[in-house]
């Protein structure tokens, strides 16, 4: 097992004064809760997490708990999402849901190859990783977990989508997350450059050593980044001559994808080069 250190947690609520700092801090709890996933989140770590004074954690969670967007377990006291979250993901689904049109190529791939394999999506200055289908292969890398989110070309599917940005929006995007991980800067400079030119993002272990990946950019018909596919795989996994077919796959799903996004009425404005 390889495992990554924790780069960058839910995004801050802004700030404000009055009753857009609350909801501000509610949203960002509310984050915060879903990003816990299946075992849930305790008041002191949310409170820890969100930057805010306990009482004002648990003001903030009684209201979401009033609007059934969080629930509390009655043992555990735990957190965690409630149907209103559900139901209004559901409603979102159609239009974003871009893990509904990819799941299938995922577990496609996931069989095929063995490996671990990896949705992320563009959320601001950061990527957030939507799901993760491990094979069959006993040996896994869990540098990329469900619900993580890393700062813009960290990670192969990070990069593939950075890539696929204009050149001039892509290194702004950078400047902007550069102090999360200056000791990268550089590299993913280089990383970039190379994605461009290959068309796929190769990560060789730059964040965890021995962990490596492969990532495409998924394409709204207008050309803009709607997320990426990856493939992820201890190293000796990702050498030359088994790379070729594992971008082969990855191209192949990914229009299949696309396909099914063109579907969805953006109007083409620009075509993946």
């Amino acid at each position: 097992m390889i495992a990554a250190p924790q780069i960058a947690a839910a995004p801050p609520g802004p700030k404000g004064p009055g009753g857009s700092q609350a909801v501000g801090r509610a949203l960002s709890i509310l984050s915060l809760v879903g990003r816990a996933g299946s075992e849930g989140i305790g008041l002191a770590q949310l409170a820890d997490d969100a930057g805010v004074a306990r009482p004002t954690a648990r003001r903030l969670l009684l209201a979401l708990v009033s609007a059934r967007l969080v629930d509390q377990d009655p043992v555990s006291r735990r957190y965690h999402l409630g149907p209103e979250t559900y139901l209004l993901g559901t409603f979102a689904a159609e239009r974003h849901g871009i893990l509904h049109h990819a799941r299938p190529s995922m577990l496609r791939l996931a069989e095929v190859t063995h490996d671990t394999v990896l949705l992320t999506a563009p959320q601001d200055d950061h990527t957030l990783c939507l799901e993760r289908i491990e094979g069959s292969f006993p040996v896994r890398t869990h540098a990329l977990m469900k619900g993580d989110r890393k700062p813009a070309g960290v990670g192969a599917g990070a990069m593939a989508i950075l890539a696929a940005l204009p050149p001039s929006e892509a290194q702004e995007l950078r400047q902007r997350v550069a102090h999360l991980m200056p000791e990268l800067t550089e590299a993913l400079v280089e990383d970039e450059a190379q994605a461009r030119r290959d068309g796929f993002a190769l990560n060789r272990g730059r964040i965890v050593p021995g962990s490596w990946g492969l990532g495409i950019a998924i394409l709204w018909p207008d050309g803009r980044p709607a997320g990426a596919l990856s493939i992820a795989a201890i190293e000796n996994r990702m050498q030359d001559d088994r790379r070729a077919d594992l971008i082969a796959l990855l191209r192949r799903e990914v229009a299949l994808i696309e396909t099914q996004l063109a579907a969805l009425g953006r109007t083409p404005e620009r075509r993946r080069t």
